[in-house]
């Protein structure tokens, strides 16, 4: 898969590249240091993905997503950014963006969200997916789907308040069960519904109306 790189800090960039050069299967095609370039490089280079900062001077990620988004359907945009504020991750969801990740993700779980949007997955940083959910089901409510009655009881009321932003710890102390219990529903659930994470299992919640 070919990837290009914005970011508007070099050190950034540099180091982002170096990391994602060293996997196998992924090339670094270019590195944009503004939106502009980033917009002129996907063009002409027509990446697979574009790992792409927020805010920068000129032409910000959010703008730079919605014009490469708009003119090249087929690529892809991750967001890597150290703002995790509501204004900053509704618009750039809002233009195009299939993930908000933040700067401090684990090197491990940058490279699964890289592969994974790539082939179509939805990768939300958990600092934000609860707000973000929130926003989605208040705008886009959709009615249950038949998908979700392949859970059982429990695992709906788990799901749910995963679809809220709550963490395993807070869904024990929710629904008063044990750690352990809690984390062989949340796997029951996640294979039921044929879902690699949380996160995925969040964004197809609130899709399918439970919120």
């Amino acid at each position: 898969m070919h990837v290009l790189i914005c970011d508007d800090q070099d050190i950034t960039r540099d180091g982002l590249a170096l990391l994602l050069g060293m996997e196998q299967g992924i090339t670094v095609v270019g590195l944009a240091q503004d939106g502009y370039e980033a917009v002129e490089m996907a063009l002409r280079l027509r990446p697979d993905l574009v790992l792409m900062d927020l805010k920068m001077p000129g032409c910000n990620g959010v703008d730079a997503t919605r014009q490469i988004r708009s003119r090249l359907p087929e690529t892809q945009v991750l967001v890597l950014t150290t703002f995790d504020d509501d204004a900053w991750l509704f618009d750039a969801i809002q233009a195009g963006a299939a993930g908000y990740l933040l700067k401090d993700t684990p090197r491990a779980e940058l490279i699964r969200a890289v592969r994974g949007t790539v082939a179509g997955r939805t990768y939300v940083d958990s600092a934000v997916a609860g707000r973000l959910f929130e926003h989605v089901a208040g705008k886009v409510p959709q009615p249950e789907s038949a998908v979700l009655g392949r859970l059982s009881e429990r695992e709906l009321a788990i799901l749910q308040l995963i679809a809220r932003g709550y963490n395993n710890a807070a869904i024990a102390g929710a629904l008063s069960l044990s750690a352990g219990t809690v984390r062989n529903h949340v796997s029951a659930l996640l294979a039921k519904l044929d879902v690699e994470d949380r996160t995925q299992a969040a964004v197809l919640a609130i899709r399918h109306g439970l919120r």
